[in-house]
């Protein structure tokens, strides 16, 4: 596979031709949240989340989508009317009954002549829309797919996910290895039925399991996903130069990669949730861009989503050539991180409309 920097390649005919990331600028602390509810401050610290990024009170998913996706696209240099669908991956989005991607696809120039879905699987929603995206592109339906990864924070106030439950967005532009910075070299994916995490059809923020979102939800699905990659790929740990997992808190992707048998040091690159809080769908995504804004050449990426209910997928990308040359089209990831401004508790509660007025 030319452009790979003389790694050898299983190529699969499809990657990376873009990506963009999109983070409010709005911060509000963890300490702040735990003076408010009376929670200890050791109880945030134990989360490994200093803080976390707030939708503004004119943002949403789609918004912050938007904003991810125009990213992408300068980055991949494609014209709008070459993708030919649209996946748009959230559990917060504006409408009820009303898709979200036909919006972003409208607002980027990309219809009429488009696929067009909103999909849903918790926080592995964008990731099923990566593993349909490129599967498009291998089959040769579609040249190039969007896939966007974009939440607003939803948490029960008082409630020890309010600490981790925060506002971001993440883009890819999936296109033919010919014309990749990263090229897919395999994918393997892990689902079950294990309800860890919720929310009613009438229910405002979701319910969770407490310690059951952990060992037989998260641990156990992106352990059995990368694993199953590593065996059908015959890789091991060393193999790689960066990990990426999902990143509901800044402890669980540390402990994960532990288990696993990767260094810290190769996690560390893409961990973003503790100065931006756990982004739901665009978790994972962000802190794959995050690795992109940074990777060489030849470079081994493994990137696992995961998503309560529960399943993970787990990928494995090689840099390619390209890379170099599109990293400066768009904004990096620390760009956003480091554009910030603080809010206090009241500030926040009435962007994410925590308060109801009473006439």
């Amino acid at each position: 596979m030319p452009g790979v920097h003389g790694v050898p390649v299983l190529a699969r005919g499809s990657g990376i031709a873009g990506w963009g990331a999109y983070v409010p600028r709005y911060r509000v602390k963890a300490e702040e949240i735990a003076r408010v509810w009376g929670w200890e401050p050791s109880v945030p610290r134990s989360l490994g989340v200093e803080e976390k990024a707030v939708a503004g009170v004119d943002e949403d998913s789609v918004t912050m989508g938007v904003e991810a996706a125009l990213n992408a696209i300068a980055r991949a240099g494609v014209e709008p009317g070459r993708i030919g669908a649209v996946f748009f991956g959230t559990e917060s989005k504006p409408y009820a009954v009303k898709p979200s991607a036909t919006i972003v696809a409208e607002a980027l120039g990309v219809t009429p002549e488009t696929m067009a879905s909103d999909l849903e699987f918790a926080c592995r929603a964008a990731s099923e829309g990566l593993r349909s995206a490129l599967a498009l592109v291998e089959a040769g339906h579609v040249e190039y797919a969007l896939v966007i990864g974009s939440d607003t924070a939803q948490a029960s106030p008082g409630d020890v996910l309010e600490f981790t439950a925060a506002s971001g967005a993440a883009a890819l532009v999936v296109g033919p290895s010919g014309d990749s910075v990263a090229v897919l070299e395999g994918v393997y994916t892990y689902v079950t039925d294990t309800p860890d995490f919720w929310r009613g059809a009438h229910s405002p923020y979701p319910l969770h399991g407490e310690g059951f979102t952990g060992e037989p939800a998260y641990f156990h699905h992106i352990e059995s996903a990368v694993k199953g990659l590593m065996e059908r790929l015959g890789l091991r740990p060393g193999d790689f130069d960066y990990a990426v997992f999902h990143q509901p808190n800044g402890r669980f992707p540390l402990r994960v990669a532990q288990r696993l048998g990767f260094p810290r040091e190769k996690v560390l690159p893409g961990l973003v949730t503790p100065r931006i809080g756990n982004t739901y769908n665009a978790s994972a995504l962000l802190g794959f861009a995050r690795v992109l804004d940074q990777a060489r050449p030849g470079q081994r990426i493994l990137l696992a989503p995961f998503g309560s209910g529960a399943g993970s997928d787990a990928y494995s990308f090689l840099v390619t050539d390209r890379i170099e040359e599109r990293r400066g089209r768009a904004p990096s990831v620390d760009d956003y991180m480091e554009a910030k401004r603080y809010v206090d508790y009241a500030v926040y509660a009435k962007m994410r409309g925590l308060y109801t007025r009473i006439a």
